[in-house]
Formats: C-alpha cells, sequence, structure tokens
C-alpha cells in the first residue's frame, strides 16, 4: 500500500481585502472538483463537491500550497494552439462528422475553451511540401497571394474563428523568408536574411495581414522569426539579438505602424527558455526598438528529455520588463509513436509545463498542432510529433491524449482575462496554480505527478475542505 501524504492548500477566494471576511461569512461554501485520474481512467470526471470547514495553523511537517489573494499578477490573454498545414490537411481528410467533433473538441461550448489559434506564415516543417507567397525575385511583392493557404488552412481557421466567437486570438509566425532573400539561398538550414531584403521582408509581413484580414480573419500578432537560434534541416532563419532588434526597430516596426497596424501585438525571440533573457535584455535594451515590441515568446525545446526546465528564466525576463507580457508560443512531445499516445506522461509533460510557465508571468499559451495524423504528421521532413488529438485518417478514428485533458484542466476552467494569484507551495510532489475569473470565480489547478497517493486540504484563512490527489492525476477546483 502506497504512503499517503498530508497536504494543505491555502486558497484565495476574492482579491481585495474582503476576503477574510467573505470566508469568516460563509463557512460552510462547497467548491466543485475535476478530476483526471490515469489509475481509473477518469478523464475530467465530476467528482461533486467538497465542504469547506474550520482549520487552525497547518502544521511543519503538513505539505502545503499556499495561495494569497492579497497578492495579484498578470492577467491570462488566452490558451489555445496552433492550425498548420498539417493540422488542417489531416482535419479535412476525417468525415465530416469528425471534423465537427474535433471543432467542438477544442473551441465549442463543451470543448476545452481554446481561443488562440497560431498558424505559419510560408512554409513550416508541419507542411506536405515548402512554399512562399511571391515569385522569385519579386521585391515588389506584385506577386503575393495565399491560395495555397485557402485549400486547407484558411477555412480551418475560419472553422475556429466562428466556434470561439469575439474571444478569437490570431497570430502568425515565419519559419523563413524565401529563398533569393537568404544569405544560404535556401529555405532550410538557418541562413540569414541578406540586409538588401529587410524593407522587402517587411511589407511581406503586411501583404499577409491585408490577404487574412481581407478574408474576414482578423490578425491578433505576430512573432518576429520562429526559433532564430535553430539551425534546422527544415524551414529556419537565424538572427542574432542585434539582428532582430535592427529588423523591428528599422523596419518591421515602422512598417506596421505606418499602415495602421500598431495594434498588432508583435514577439520578440520565439525559441526556448534558455536564451530567453539575453535575447531580450539585448533585443529590447534600446527604447526605439523596445517601442514595437509587446511580448516576449518561447518555446519548451531547451528540455532535453524533460530533465531540465528553465522556468526562473521566465520570472526574470518579467521582472525586467513588466511591460512585455510573456508568451509561450509552442510545445509539444517529439518522436511519434501511435502505441505511446494514451501514456499519462504526456498530459504531465504539459501540465509541468503550464503550471510552472503561469507561475512565472506567462500571459499566452500556446500548443503546438492541435491535430496531427496517425504518423504523426504530415510532415516534409520526417520530424513526426504528437498532439492532444490524434486523428487516423485510415480508419476515421479520433484519439485523445492525456494531453488534451490535462491541458483542458486550464484552458477550460480559466478564461480570457482571469487573473492570477500569488502561491507557493512547500513540496515537490503538487504542482498548482491559481486564476480568479472575471466573474469572481476561483480556479486552482493540482498536478500530482509522483507515484503517491495524497491527502490534502484545501485551505484558505483557518477553513479547509479535504481533497484527494491521486498518484499521476490532475484536478480543477472551481471555487
Amino acid at each position: 500500500m502506497k504512503k499517503l501524504i498530508v497536504s494543505c492548500l491555502a486558497v484565495g477566494a476574492f482579491v481585495n481585502a474582503n476576503a477574510q471576511n467573505y470566508w469568516k461569512k460563509n463557512a460552510g461554501k462547497t467548491a466543485k472538483v475535476i478530476l483526471t485520474n490515469s489509475k481509473t481512467n477518469e478523464k475530467m470526471a465530476d467528482k461533486g463537491t467538497v465542504k469547506f470547514e474550520k482549520f487552525g495553523q497547518p502544521k511543519e511537517t503538513d505539505a502545503c500550497i499556499f495561495v494569497d489573494p492579497d497578492f495579484k499578477y498578470q492577467k491570462l490573454i488566452g490558451i489555445g494552439g496552433a492550425i498548420t498545414d498539417a493540422s488542417a490537411e489531416t482535419f479535412y481528410k476525417m468525415p465530416k462528422n469528425k471534423q465537427k467533433e474535433i471543432l467542438e473538441a477544442y473551441f465549442g461550448k463543451n470543448g476545452l475553451g481554446y481561443t488562440v489559434v497560431r498558424t505559419n506564415m510560408n512554409s513550416c516543417d508541419f507542411s506536405s511540401d515548402s512554399y512562399t507567397y511571391v515569385e522569385d525575385n519579386d521585391m515588389a511583392l506584385k506577386t503575393f497571394n495565399v491560395a495555397h493557404d485557402e485549400k486547407y488552412k484558411i477555412p480551418m481557421i475560419k472553422e475556429a474563428q466562428k466556434a470561439i466567437g469575439k474571444d478569437f486570438t490570431f497570430y502568425f509566425s515565419p519559419w523563413s523568408p524565401p529563398a533569393w532573400m537568404k544569405s544560404n539561398k535556401s529555405l532550410y538550414k538557418g541562413g540569414r536574411l541578406e540586409n538588401q531584403y529587410y524593407q522587402t521582408w517587411a511589407d511581406y509581413y503586411i501583404k499577409f495581414i491585408k490577404e487574412y484580414e481581407k478574408r474576414g480573419i482578423n490578425i491578433w500578432g505576430l512573432t518576429v522569426q520562429n526559433e532564430p537560434m535553430a539551425t534546422q534541416s527544415w524551414e529556419s532563419c537565424i538572427y542574432s539579438a542585434e539582428e532582430e532588434g535592427e529588423f523591428l526597430k528599422n523596419n518591421l516596426g515602422p512598417t506596421l505602424w505606418k499602415n495602421g497596424y500598431k495594434d498588432k501585438k508583435v514577439m520578440i525571440w520565439d525559441h526556448n527558455r534558455d536564451l530567453i533573457y539575453q535575447r531580450a535584455t539585448t533585443t529590447l535594451s534600446d527604447p526605439e526598438t523596445s517601442k514595437y515590441a509587446h511580448g516576449i515568446g518561447y518555446h519548451w525545446y531547451e528540455t532535453w528529455n524533460n530533465k531540465t526546465q528553465l522556468f526562473d528564466n521566465l520570472a526574470e525576463t518579467q521582472r525586467a520588463f513588466p511591460d512585455k507580457f510573456l508568451a509561450f508560443t509552442e510545445g509539444c512531445k517529439e518522436q511519434f509513436k501511435m502505441s505511446g499516445i494514451y501514456d499519462v506522461s504526456l498530459g504531465e509533460l504539459y501540465g509541468k509545463n503550464m503550471l510552472n510557465d503561469f507561475n512565472k508571468g506567462t500571459a499566452l499559451w500556446t500548443d503546438w498542432n492541435v491535430l496531427l495524423d496517425e504518423t504523426g504528421g504530415p510532415n516534409h521532413v520526417g520530424n513526426f510529433c504528437f498532439a492532444p488529438i490524434i486523428a487516423d485518417t485510415k480508419t476515421g478514428e479520433v484519439h485523445y491524449t492525456y494531453e488534451y485533458y490535462y491541458v483542458g484542466h486550464v484552458s477550460k476552467y480559466i478564461k480570457p482575462n482571469a487573473q492570477r494569484i500569488g502561491s507557493s507551495s512547500n513540496r515537490a510532489a503538487l504542482t498548482s496554480t491559481t486564476f480568479m475569473n472575471e466573474n469572481g470565480q476561483l480556479v486552482t489547478v493540482i498536478m500530482n505527478d509522483s507515484e503517491n497517493d495524497i491527502e490534502t486540504n484545501l485551505w484558505i484563512e483557518g477553513m479547509s475542505a479535504k481533497l484527494s490527489a491521486p498518484a499521476h492525476s490532475i484536478q480543477t477546483v472551481i471555487l
């Protein structure tokens, strides 16, 4: 029999000075519990309610997570995923009823509450082929058109937009400029944007925005370059921190503003947590550059084999630039195997990253492909990966991985504009974050990725509700 660990969770109810009085007046208040438990195969199961009773000072031997409503941090912009060529191509290979199911699963009223969508400008590894929107050496961009995207990507994005409604938040990232603009004359293997094409490339972003908005897809934001320090076998382009800053200050930023796009949210970096602080402090050191940047994007791929997560780098960057938001723009589990799609470790990878990212100041969280096929693609360079939903295009089956449910424990219940509440933990076994929605609803997400079941108390100002956190589980508690 596994050892039981006693834990306490101190959670705030309202972000104001009357929180203590509120709880004193409302002894007996109940909280709703939603649980995903890998041992029992429960997926986002309604576990009823827990009742608050008097509970005094926790002992030092108690494992506790403390949440204080008097400390307020970032507001959530939204949570979502990427509609890439691969996602859209897979989507339209599925039967109509399955397409409807997938849209509902992510964006519908009963789905995960996704409000954010990212896409690729020009091709990326998760495209069936390589493409750009102009003919070679067209510096005037007279041949620019997005006909390629109209077959799959744009229709699926519009379906997501329709399902999301007013909270639709859409942004894009380039993987590479056209080959003729680059030093290595290739879309692949890094290379640099040549100086004489800086303005042409800035104009390219404007063309893309105009073409998408002409089709009714409002652009919320963009990143300057996907993974600007990665020389990949697929589409990639290298920028130093100084080069990215120069391009933003002298070309991209002024061009956006000149065309009436001052409101578009520009995110720099868009690569791993390892260099985020160095990139931000270097690129944004010039006020003339900084004025064009709204956020700092990052990925999780510095977490080689899931051994090292550099979450503290996020907190340091947020402290250095409190006027910029942190945006997780991409992450996935690589080396796809169909036999592994029901492994709980997939969900725990997401849970650990999401909860820690939010606790370090992240305001926007975007998964990578929302949908992939039974091969972990399509992908034109063999870089096959997992996604929360895998669609078997041969059988028509839709598979929901633990990634889907672990993301959902956050995205379904924590709404855009929710504000994170201060919290801390004195045990590694439980990872947790707490947000308050605009309607005053308090949402706490608790993950236990240990081998032990953990008995917990959800504790606030002398009141406590007893909870159980099974081994390898995640739960959402809604007050």
